[in-house]
């Protein structure tokens, strides 16, 4: 995948970090670069894959098992690869995903509790060495982030986790920085939204630099 054409970008961060306003904002600086982009998101981006997503995040009286809840987002994310993700890159096109496998590690692993190494196989079983080529990581104190979260109301099941649990997904996102430093691009998500969009376009404007043929007029 890495001969491919197109560039493959991730945005994460755990609850009420505004992924939702700033992948608006990243889709729009693309466009304007004349990028042709595929935007899409993680657990969805197909009708089977949307269905999953549901089944993840629906409110529920039965317990999901954290390994259930590990192998349906996988089952997901192999069905969203073969179906869009990888059509796209292979035909020229950027794509944008909302969360990718780095939320898997933070969420399932750092968050649930759950083997690193088995994620780490079935990492290896559905994407091979697959990765984004670049991963904007909108990073925010958790406290913060969850306030905005539940100011929101209509809590997701993962938006009802104790804040311990999002104290461990943001350590296992910053540890996943450590481990891939120049895959990631770190944004502060506290501060106010025209600063963050500020450094959200200061990384934009280095990746399409190194992509001069993908910029409007050129």
């Amino acid at each position: 995948m890495k001969t491919a054409m197109g560039q493959f970008l991730t945005v994460e961060g755990t609850e009420g970090v505004g992924k939702s306003t700033n992948m608006a904002f990243i889709e729009a600086q693309l466009r304007a670069a004349g990028i042709d982009l595929v935007v899409t998101r993680e657990p969805g981006g197909t009708p089977l894959a949307e269905q999953l997503r549901g089944i993840l995040l629906e409110n529920r009286d039965e317990p999901f098992a954290p390994m259930a809840e590990l192998l349906t987002v996988f089952a997901a994310r192999a069905q969203h690869i073969e179906q869009v993700i990888k059509p796209a890159l292979l035909a020229g096109k950027w794509v944008l995903s909302d969360r990718f496998t780095d939320a898997t590690f933070a969420y399932q692993g750092y968050g649930r509790g759950l083997s690193l190494s088995v994620i780490s196989q079935l990492e290896s079983m559905v994407q091979n060495d697959f990765k984004p080529d670049t991963t904007f990581l909108l990073d925010i104190d958790v406290t913060v982030g969850l306030e905005r979260a539940r100011a929101r109301g209509d809590l997701d099941r993962f938006e009802h986790e104790q804040i311990t649990f999002f104290e461990k997904v943001r350590s296992g996102y910053l540890e996943r920085v450590k481990q891939n430093p120049a895959r990631f691009c770190v944004v502060d998500a506290g501060q106010a939204l025209d600063a963050v969009q500020q450094d959200i376009r200061a990384h934009i404007q280095v990746l399409l630099s190194a992509q001069p043929h993908s910029l409007k007029g050129q």
